[in-house]
């Protein structure tokens, strides 16, 4: 093996330090610790060490930090002195990390783990620490032992102790004391503790990373789901990836099997597939592994557990494979803690914790996931839709068999599930009601037809024509006029399906006069005649590959039939007004439509009001949604946005009785939308989002409503300040909202840029602007690719990546100027080149460009303004230009001073000024401040901060040209100006300001 020398070891060292966390960064961090050793510098070797201790604590290999510790305690016992006062600081506070080290190590014997606590204890003592940190160590070691009595000691002592140099951050404390308050049971108290944290108040480099993953059960516990929504959102954000906390990202997983989000779940689990491994970390082995184990436990109950999960050491497992091999490692390991300890309490919690029940049935998280497959049982065959009930007495039977054709004959939602139970339960009557197999044979028809199956005309002709030989003739007539609805869908000819409408009607009208349906069969055998006339014509005026043969082509007669439809239902409506009114507010909602496809909305309106207000009234107030949201569409289209919100709330109350998931999400989507577009209601327009969201998922449309639904989700997120929640949500379901076109893709991609730069993810933000502006390249308007091109330059800035800046500056600018239409936006590109060129070095050629661009900037505006001379924008982006040029010069002095005196001067440092090139840069530095001033004083009192801010320079500038007096005059005559203002034209801060201004400009006079 090569030995290092001693600058290799240090600049390895500097590099580990930057590495990521885990194995690798351990792996280097060792081999360099032992280079050091060899190398024989004892202060680089103790660096190495701390290096190494470092690395080990934050990944899985936490416990190795005890073999880097030791040598690092014998270094220092040998000689103190040799150690600086951070060194000595940084040993003691490792020490608390190596007490969490030995309680977490089963394999380290309990006498020498306490023995490990007491030599902190004397060591602390003796240096004149706190026993705070002492304390925090012995609880949770007597905890893990099963000694609550001195754990309660432990816990009160720290406390009580003061807090000192040694002690953890107040986050990390008010953590640990919020955990032990849950092993205590006391969810809210911990939850209190917590909040601190929880609300950002306290932060640090762990927290509140741990605290949101801990805190998800307690608040589901205590029914505070949204909020453990949010910090799952959050939290697993911030835990996602890192080794160092495996044990959070567990407890997202434990929250998502407990929260009817499995399969959430295990896309997280799928995330960090490589951990899933016998880690070196006992501890955190349990705590991930344990959480995984409840997915994975639950799953199996779920009749999943032949489902792929992840690799276990190489092998492909499926959820019951994993299980069954994390289970068995983890209770050996438990059991080890348990030996160690003299208690069974691990293995007692660990088993416990992987049977947990959920908290919370079907808790909407908001991100987009991968539905699971049906579920099976034992067998291997499809568990049944709905779990078989006990075998029911006949009368009990019998009042379902009532219920389901009341809701049949209601065209209630909850029909379908009434007679799937009844289905189930038939089986088990002892005689067979053959007019109760007719009537399941009836749904199961009408199902086919729903859903087009070419069978449909053939159970419904059986289904008719059993009905005929029960007696039953209305239900006949209405098997009769479905078949005609069937044989449209299936393309029967236009002369068939007339023939078969007429049938139905004939059947209708021939019902006894004393049959109560015999009226609302006439009505809807009629209603279905005028809508599939209506359609029927279209077919007909249609030839092959659908072009108009006669009639009415085009627009026209397009025209012409909605006109021969509304007046047919115009007809119909006032026919059948009392005696079917259900099946007028059908052909009350189908008018509105007609008309709103006529262009003429107003009068759809009252149309859709009457459809809605007639079904409620009939007694069917889900027939009202459809109607509803349709006139909350309108009305937003309108800019009646107060009625719109009426009109979407009132579909939602109605909605309460749907089953179809699709309308469901429908309604939630257009109140989100309204409430989002009317403002100020971000909060309660994500609750509708989100439930939308996953009604749409259930509905199976994820990637189209359910999408639209969480576009909807993340800007109410956005506009609550809830930024990680809406680039977590964005994030998940980018794929299904680039696959809606162009400008969606540009819009959504432009938001996730703006979220993740809000965020401080300057790199990924500034991928999301470029990917954006990639597929706005070929529109004919280049604006929105130039301002997406100058997005991504600004946040490329940000980061520090210069070279990345310029190159999307120059695209940027270079698109500005194809378009000539934003002044303000090329100016702004230019004054930004023109810094970056000075970030590497202020030298005087880099000035000069920077002079040049500012002198292009300045060009553009006053080209600008020669055409519009008022306009303010362009006024204050002059004076601004002038303002920044100013500082570009001052910025070359002040640098240039620096480098005078140095006769070490090469290429990359500034040469020295002359005393009169100095004294010319100020000169102009000041000429360029007070022409600033002077626009800015223009622009009146809105920019009396930017003037102030002017003056100022312009004042320090003279003083330090030896001219004080000068600077004073000019704060002297502002305060003067100032004065004489009415007083509300004053800003507060103005002459406190000015006024300490001429007093530090005039002590320096003197």
């Amino acid at each position: 093996m090569t030995t290092l020398t001693h600058e290799e070891i240090v600049r390895g060292l500097a590099e580990n330090r930057e590495a990521p966390n885990g194995a690798a960064r351990n792996a280097h961090a060792e081999a360099l610790a032992g280079a050091a050793e060899a190398v024989g510098d004892r202060a680089l070797f103790r660096e190495a060490l701390d290096n190494l201790i470092n690395a080990y604590l934050y990944s899985s290999e936490s416990p190795k930090i005890l073999v880097p510790f030791a040598r690092l305690l014998q270094e220092y016992d040998k000689d103190p002195a040799a150690f600086s006062e951070w060194e000595t600081h940084s040993l003691f506070w490792q020490f608390k990390w190596v007490a969490t080290a030995i309680a977490d190590s089963p394999g380290i014997p309990l006498e020498s783990a306490t023995g490990w606590l007491e030599e902190m204890e004397r060591r602390y003592r003796l240096a004149g620490y706190s026993e705070r940190p002492v304390r925090d160590a012995e609880l949770w070691l007597a905890h893990a032992t099963g000694d609550d009595e001195r754990a309660e000691r432990a816990f009160r002592s720290w406390l009580a102790a003061e807090r000192d140099d040694m002690s953890d951050c107040q986050a990390c404390e008010l953590g640990g004391q919020g955990h032990y308050a849950v092993l205590r049971g006391d969810d809210a108290e911990a939850l209190e503790l917590w909040r601190p944290v929880l609300t950002g108040e306290l932060v640090c480099a762990e927290e509140p990373h741990r605290v949101l993953a801990s805190s998800l059960l307690p608040l589901l516990r205590l029914g505070r789901n949204d909020e453990a929504r949010s910090n799952h959102l959050r939290g697993y954000r911030m835990a996602r990836g890192n080794e160092s906390l495996l044990p959070s990202v567990g407890k997202h997983i434990e929250f998502c099997a407990l929260t009817g989000n499995t399969s959430r779940g295990l896309e997280i689990l799928a995330e960090h597939a490589s951990h899933v491994a016998p880690l070196a970390n006992l501890d955190d082995r349990l705590a991930f592994h344990g959480g995984i184990l409840v997915l994975l436990h639950r799953l199996r109950e779920l009749g999943h557990g032949d489902l792929p999960a992840v690799s276990y050491e190489g092998t492909p497992r499926t959820v019951s494979g994993l299980y069954e091999v994390l289970y068995a490692g983890c209770l050996d390991v438990a059991g080890q803690f348990d030996a160690r300890n003299g208690t069974a309490r691990v293995s007692e919690r660990f088993r416990a914790r992987v049977v947990r029940e959920p908290l919370a049935a079907d808790l909407p998280l908001g991100v987009r996931s991968t539905g699971l497959p049906r579920p099976t049982n034992d067998t291997g065959k499809a568990a049944p839709a709905v779990p078989a009930p006990d075998a029911a007495t006949p009368n009990g039977f019998a009042e379902l068999v009532a219920r389901a054709r009341n809701a049949r004959d209601l065209g209630h939602p909850g029909a379908d599930a009434l007679w799937a139970e009844v289905a189930l339960r038939l089986d088990a009557q002892p005689a067979a009601d053959p007019l109760v197999r007719a009537d399941l044979a009836d749904q199961q028809a009408l199902a086919a037809a729903r859903r087009g199956a070419q069978e449909a005309r053939e159970l419904l002709a059986a289904v008719r024509d059993e009905y005929r030989v029960l007696g039953r003739a209305e239900r006949a007539a209405l098997a009769e006029l479905r078949m005609a609805g069937a044989a449209a869908q299936s393309a029967a000819a236009p002369a068939e399906v007339r023939e078969l409408l007429r049938a139905a009607l004939r059947s209708a009208e021939a019902l006894d006069h004393a049959e109560p349906l015999r009226a609302r069969r006439i009505a809807l055998a009629e209603l279905s005649a005028i809508r599939l006339e209506s359609y029927l014509r279209s077919v007909e005026a249609s030839g092959p590959g659908g072009h108009h043969q006669h009639g009415h082509p085009g627009e026209e007669g397009q025209e012409h039939a909605h006109g021969e439809l509304a007046a047919e239902l115009a007809s119909f409506i006032a026919a059948h007004e009392e005696a079917a009114p259900d099946v007028v507010a059908e052909a009350e909602e189908m008018s509105g439509r007609v008309t709103l496809a006529q262009g003429d909305p107003e009068r759809a309106l009252p149309l859709l009001a009457t459809s809605a207000a007639r079904a409620v009234t009939a007694g069917r107030p889900w027939q009202a949604v459809d109607p509803l949201v349709l006139r909350a569409g309108v009305l937003m289209s309108l800019d009646r946005t107060e009625e719109a919100e009426q009109a979407a709330r009132s579909a939602l109350e109605h909605a309460a009785e749907l089953t179809d998931a699709e309308a469901q999400g429908a309604v939630r989507l257009t109140l989100a939308d309204i409430l989002l577009r009317r403002g100020g209601t971000a909060a309660e327009a994500a609750e509708h989002a989100l439930t939308a969201a996953h009604w749409f998922d259930r509905a199976g449309l994820g990637t189209d409503g359910g999408a639209q639904a969480r576009l909807l989700l993340v800007r109410a997120y956005a506009n609550d300040e809830r930024t990680v929640e809406a680039a977590e949500v964005l994030q998940s379901t980018l794929p299904d909202l680039l696959e809606h076109g162009d400008g969606q893709t540009v819009f959504v991609r432009e938001f996730l840029g703006d979220l993740l730069r809000r965020l401080g993810e300057l790199r990924p933000a500034a991928e999301q602007y470029l990917l954006a502006a990639e597929v706005a390249k070929g529109w004919e308007d280049p604006r929105p690719q130039a301002s997406l091109a100058q997005s991504a330059a600004d946040t490329l800035d940000d980061a520090g990546l210069a070279e990345e800046a310029v190159a999307a500056y120059e695209r940027a600018l270079e698109l500005h100027r194809r378009t000539g239409a934003d002044p303000v936006a090329e100016v702004r590109v230019l004054r930004s080149l023109a810094w970056l060129g000075l970030r590497e070095e202020i030298t005087a050629p880099a000035v000069d460009l920077a002079r040049g661009r500012m002198g292009e900037a300045a060009a553009v505006l006053e080209a600008a303004l020669a055409a519009d001379p008022g306009a303010p924008a362009l006024r204050s982006e002059l004076a601004q230009t002038w303002h920044q040029l100013a500082q570009v010069l001052d910025r070359y002095v002040a640098t240039a001073r620096e480098a005078d005196g140095d006769e070490d001067i090469d290429d990359a440092r500034p040469t020295p000024l002359s005393p009169a090139q100095v004294d010319a840069l100020r000169r102009e530095e000041i000429e360029l401040w007070d022409r600033s001033g002077r626009t800015y004083a223009e622009l009146g009192p809105d920019h009396l901060r930017d003037r102030f801010q002017c003056l100022n320079n312009a004042a320090w500038t003279e003083q330090e040209r030896g001219d004080a007096e000068a600077g004073a005059a000019r704060v002297a005559a502002l305060i003067e100006e100032a004065r004489a203002l009415a007083e509300d034209e004053v800003p507060d801060w103005l002459l406190p300001s000015a006024e300490r201004l001429l007093t530090q400009l005039k002590g320096r006079a003197g």
